[in-house]
């Protein structure tokens, strides 16, 4: 199935490479495009910036974030123990 070595926490290469082909993979893909082009259109963002157009609690808009604060926070609910 998968080409190379499967790692403890999984090597999930080939299954992320059909969900990205999938119907609901290429939405989300064109829509965080579109963001991205918006964001450098009107002024707020510019290729090579290192921001993300990270998506708004509650809402269906978008804000610029660094892209090490979009990719590392926390999205689950906290754990109640």
């Amino acid at each position: 199935m998968a080409a190379g070595a499967k790692y403890a926490n999984g090597n999930y290469k080939a299954q992320q490479k059909r969900y990205n082909k999938s119907r609901h993979g290429l939405a989300i893909r064109v829509a965080a495009n579109k963001a991205d082009r918006r964001t450098k259109k009107n002024g707020t963002g510019s290729k090579g910036d290192n921001k993300d157009n990270a998506h708004k609690p509650g809402t269906n808009r978008t804000r610029l974030t660094t892209a090490h604060y979009n990719r590392g926070n926390e999205r689950r609910k906290p754990r109640i123990t």
